[in-house]
Formats: C-alpha cells, structure tokens, sequence
C-alpha cells in the first residue's frame, strides 16, 4: 500500500534531510581535531590528554548507544533523533565558553549522547523509506555526509580557530544544528520494515533481543570489521591534521584547509562508488558488498603508510587521497550488510550493538593510544598502527562473506536484490 513517506518526492525529502542532520553530525565531530594544535598550546596539554578529548566523546556515544537502541525500536525514531540534535548541538556551542580542559571534556562528553540518539535509528528510519534492492546505493548517500561533514568541519574549525580562536569555532559549529531539529520532529516516520517486513516475523524476532544479534554470525563479523576499520579511521581523523602541523610545517589553518578538501573528495568519491559497486557485485553473489569492501581495505592499507612514510607534501597527500578512496569505499556496504541480516523489529538496537563494539574497540581507544605512542615515539610511527588495522578489518570481511547467505536467508528482510542465494 502506498502512504505519503513511500512516495518519491517523500522519500527524497526525508533522505535530504537526514542527510543534513549527519552532514551536522561530521562537522560537529570533527571540528575538535581542527584545533588540537591551538589547544596543545593555549591548555598545556601533552598527545595523550588530546586524545582523551576524542576518547571521551566515543566513551559516552557507545555507552549511551545501547539504550536509544532499544527506545528506537520501541519509540519514536524522529523524537530521538530531533532530541539527539539538540543536546549535541548545545553541548558544541556551549564548548566555545569553556574555561578549560575539564569542562571542555564534559562537553564533548554531552555530544556524544546527543549524536548516539541519532546515530542509532538514522541507518533503520533510511532503510523503511526504500526497497532493498536501493538501499547500498541509498545509505551511501547518507554516508557521503562522513567525508563531507568531516572535511567542513577542519575547514571550518581550521578557519576559525586560526582567526578567531578556538572558542569561536566550536560557538559557531553547534548554532546550526538547532534550526533543523523542529523539522525532523515534524517528519512523517515511515512503518517499521513496510517496504519489506512481515509483522508477525518482526513480533517474533523482537523477543529475542540484543541477545538473539550475538547469534548472528555476519552480523558479529561485520561488526568486528567495522570495529577495525573505525580504530583506523578514528585515529587518522583525529592525528592527520597535527601530523600536517608538525612533519610538513603548515600552519593549522592550512594544514585542515588542505586535508579538508583531500578527504571530502577522497570520501565522496569513495561512497558512492562503494554504493555502487556494492550494488552491482550484490546482484551476483550475496557477498558482493563484502567483497567490495575487504578488497578496499586491502588496497587501502598500503597507501595509508607510504603517506606517512613519505617525505614530500605532495607525496603524502596523493597516498592520503587514495587510502581515504579505499577506505570510504566500504561504508555503504557495510551498513547494509546490518540491514540485510537483521529484522526490522530490531533495528535499531542492531545499529546501537553496531555503534557500541565499533567505537568501543576503535576510536574510543585509537586516539588515545596514538597519543601515548606519539608521546613515546613521534606521531609519524604512532600512525603506522593504522595501516595494521585496516588490514585485520579486510580479513573480517572475507570471514564474514563465508556466513552472509546463510544469515540473510533467515532473515525476514527478504526481498529482490539478494543475489544468487
């Protein structure tokens, strides 16, 4: 049956405007590593007590992550998400008056819970809008707000904080985000599962829980695959700015200008391409997004340390470009993949398992402990921990590309576009 959310012009507004709600997200994220190098020196503060900054906030999105999942699957999805928004966007234009490091801490902490609320149910609200068959391409979409979100954040935290100081970058982030949280609150919520859901399957599996998700083998799988390339991505998001800073000699302001427009073309190019291919190999095998995505990683990780290894500016932000290709080529997959394998009626609480064992084993820990190594020995070996991961997250997929069609065929998400099962 058709409804006002399954029309077209519908589903294109809900995707856009969820789209700018996570681009928000990025920004709000990311502008605090833009500025590591002017709170290094204005707070006196050594690499392990900046990571900590980064640290703090992952800490407090997966350890909040659990319970948004289950109220997304038994509330409304758009109240949390508009809710989440507000609190995150307050708590960053409320760090542009912090005094010091601590109650900077206790704001990024905040942001964290605020983003949580959203990050759980957006994936789930995006997949009830659109068939399966559309959807690796669909949530690639809503993930190009990763590297573009990321990118205006140092652009603008760099910007800023060069010209004005560190406090006003971070006032100026979080005003936006306020504006569009009535919007999403008044949005229509599509039904749980309607484009592809069985009710009585989705009661059933809903009994199960977060417990029933362990049983899960893909899901397990992919989970540990993010959860690696998250400590790779976490680390590189968080440190590549101050190693600019530090190796190459830029200032801060040209170091995130310069690593900003790196990573929003790397990344939207890698996205989408990802979506697509994983569409494409999806129809062909029921590894296809696997696949795409292990093969990523495997070319990626290479390229990650030749840019840290390399003595030259251009050398570096050429091998810089190519590994964030690689590595934004699997984010559609992968999020799709949790789709694929797991019921509408849980969702939610999948996507805050997802949430809680990515950042809990990758960028909760991998700023910090790039921090430490850089306090022992120097921030370009520190990074070359990174490529490791990359390459753990890769054997992960290949793993999990041996159990996906078993899981996806119990699943009750089932529908065309599942390959050749």
């Amino acid at each position: 049956m058709t409804t006002d959310t399954t029309s077209p012009n519908y589903r294109r507004y809900a995707l856009s405007m969820l789209l700018a709600v996570n681009l928000l997200n990025y920004i709000d994220r990311q502008v605090l590593f833009a500025v590591f190098p002017l709170l290094k020196s204005d707070l006196q503060l050594s690499d392990t007590a900046l990571g900590f900054l980064g640290s703090v906030f992952m800490l407090s999105y997966l350890m909040t992550a659990p319970l948004f999942g289950w109220l997304g699957d038994h509330w409304s999805r758009l109240r949390l998400a508009a809710g989440g928004l507000v609190v995150w966007s307050l708590a960053t234009a409320l760090a542009g008056f912090a005094p010091g490091y601590r109650t900077l801490l206790a704001a990024r902490a905040v942001v964290g819970v605020g983003e949580a609320s959203f990050g759980t149910v957006s994936p789930g609200l995006i997949s009830d809008f659109f068939p399966r068959e559309r959807r690796g391409r669909v949530l690639s979409w809503f993930y190009v707000a990763i590297p573009v979100g990321s990118a205006l954040g140092y652009l603008l935290g760099g910007m800023l904080g060069h010209r004005f100081g560190w406090h006003a970058a971070f006032l100026v982030v979080g005003v936006p985000g306020l504006l569009l949280a009535l919007p999403i609150a008044l949005m229509r919520e599509p039904p749980r599962g309607g484009q592809d859901a069985a009710p009585d399957d989705e009661q059933e599996v809903k009994t199960g829980g977060y417990a029933a998700l362990f049983r899960n083998r893909s899901f397990v799988l992919n989970t540990l695959a993010m959860a690696a390339m998250t400590f790779a991505i976490g680390g590189l998001a968080q440190w590549i700015p101050s190693f600019l800073y530090r190796t190459h000699a830029l200032d801060v302001e040209k170091a995130n200008t310069l690593f900003g427009a790196v990573t929003v073309l790397a990344g939207i190019a890698g996205t989408l391409t990802g979506g697509w291919l994983g569409d494409r190999w999806q129809k062909r095998t029921p590894r296809g997004y696997l696949l795409v995505s292990g093969w990523g990683f495997v070319i990626g990780a290479p390229l990650a340390a030749a840019a840290f290894l390399s003595t030259s500016l251009p050398g570096c932000m050429t091998a810089i470009f190519l590994a964030e290709f690689f590595l934004f080529l699997n984010t559609g997959p992968l999020n799709t993949v949790i789709v694929n394998v797991t019921n509408p009626g849980v969702r939610a609480m999948a996507f805050a398992v997802n949430i809680f064992f990515i950042h809990a084993l990758g960028d909760a820990i991998s700023p910090s402990i790039l921090g430490w190594l850089s306090d022992q020995w120097g921030l370009r070996q520190a990074l070359l921990v990174t490529p490791l991961a990359m390459g753990l997250a890769a054997l992960f997929c290949f793993a999990c590309g041996r159990q996906v069609a078993a899981d996806m065929s119990v699943s009750s998400d089932r529908g065309p576009g599942t390959g050749d099962q």
